[in-house]
């Protein structure tokens, strides 16, 4: 039985490119493709035909016998064995990964999509490669998070070599394309079915090699250094903010953009003050005269300056005065967070007879009133015992 044109196959003229061939075969292998016709005899066999076709027609070679002798070129020991007639040639599996791309793109949804964007950016030379971010952990005092200010700090890091200016390759020498790749950065091998391909491992995906490497890099085109830069600490940094600075990351590799550096701010802790987001805490001991009949002091704050409690006759220990807009200064805005001032009454040491003599006079003319809080506990215990 006489065989179909190949052309009628592919339903194309005989003057078609390179570019009307494979556009027909996807279009047709995707109709046709035995998953999406299943127990089709007709559809298989169709598929078969169609493979077979783009199969010849794709290769300059064939196609020029196939044009001059037609099938007869591929019978009799002609340029293909008959092995090769129904479609699964030695290049079958070269035209199948062209067509998986188009067929699972579709077929499978947004999975099979990404995966053939994967495999067609596997296609593509590597590029440049992008440095690695770096993190930096910063310290800063209370009174810098409070005044902001510029720090400079040392980064070791790989950066771009000078001397072959990333490249890897010794001045004066150039680059020329890989032998076991012929410039693609991959190379692929036949496993049955398919086509697997992987990075080249002589030139590991670059697709060139050098003539002669750079000897400052040894090839690498990038070299250990340590860098000095300036970061601006705003007014009101909380501890554990976060600052980026954009490509002072890792030099990146084959002339590629450097990473990001990111530095991880920690405050201090304060010998005086403690802090909650923007207000400020601080405990200060008075004596229990103070306490007990009133008066003021003064407690220095992040902005140089002092301020001046005033305590009110009575004030029990723990409680708190508020100096409002004595905090830190709020991020981004021109607003402060207040300083509380806790009192904490001290009780009187090492005290002389005379001072024991006035204590114990006090205590014997105290009335209830006097400390209210305790008579009335102790009140309840008693009706507690009672009870």
């Amino acid at each position: 039985m006489s065989k179909i044109c190949y052309y009628e196959i592919l339903e194309v003229e005989k003057s078609a490119d390179e570019k009307v061939l494979k556009s027909a075969y996807r279009k047709l292998a995707m109709q046709f493709h035995p998953d999406r016709n299943p127990n089709d005899e007709s559809a298989e066999h169709k598929f078969k035909e169609i493979s077979e076709a783009y199969d010849t027609l794709k290769n300059p070679q064939k196609r020029a016998a196939y044009d001059r002798f037609g099938h007869a070129a591929f019978e009799n020991g002609g340029m293909g064995a008959r092995g090769q007639a129904q479609g699964f040639g030695n290049d079958f599996s070269s035209s199948m990964s062209d067509m998986f791309e188009d067929i699972f793109g579709d077929f499978m949804g947004a999975a099979g999509g990404a995966a053939g964007a994967a495999g067609a950016r596997g296609r593509e030379r590597p590029s440049a490669l992008r440095g690695s971010d770096l993190r930096y952990n910063l310290e800063v005092e209370l009174d810098e998070a409070f005044l902001g200010r510029t720090v400079e700090i040392d980064v070791p890091s790989m950066a771009a070599c000078e001397i072959c200016e990333g490249s890897g390759a010794k001045p004066g020498t150039g680059m020329s394309a890989c032998s076991s790749c012929n410039g693609h950065g991959k190379v692929r091998a036949s496993q049955g079915f398919f086509t697997i391909e992987r990075t080249c491992p002589h030139c590991h995906g670059r697709g060139q090699t050098m003539d002669q490497p750079c000897t400052d890099c040894t090839g690498q085109g990038r070299v250990q250094k340590s860098r000095k830069l300036s970061v601006d600490i705003p007014k009101g940094i909380e501890d554990g903010t976060r600052i980026r600075l954009s490509n002072e990351g890792e030099a990146g590799m084959r002339g590629g953009p450097a990473g990001d550096l990111y530095i991880f701010v920690t405050i201090k802790s304060h010998e005086l003050f403690a802090r909650d987001g923007a207000d400020i805490y601080a405990r200060v001991p008075i004596t229990m005269s103070v306490a007990a009949l009133g008066g003021d002091f003064e407690v220095p704050t992040l902005d140089g300056k002092r301020a001046k409690v005033k305590v009110d006759k009575g004030m029990q220990p723990g409680q708190r005065v508020r100096l409002k807009g004595k905090g830190m200064p709020i991020l981004r805005t021109t607003k402060f967070g207040d300083l509380y001032v806790q009192m904490d009454v001290e009780i009187p040491q090492n005290l002389s007879k005379r001072q024991r003599e006035l204590l114990e006079e006090f205590q014997k003319i105290s009335k209830e009133n006097n400390s209210p809080t305790s008579s009335g506990f102790f009140a309840k215990l008693k009706g507690l015992f009672k009870n």
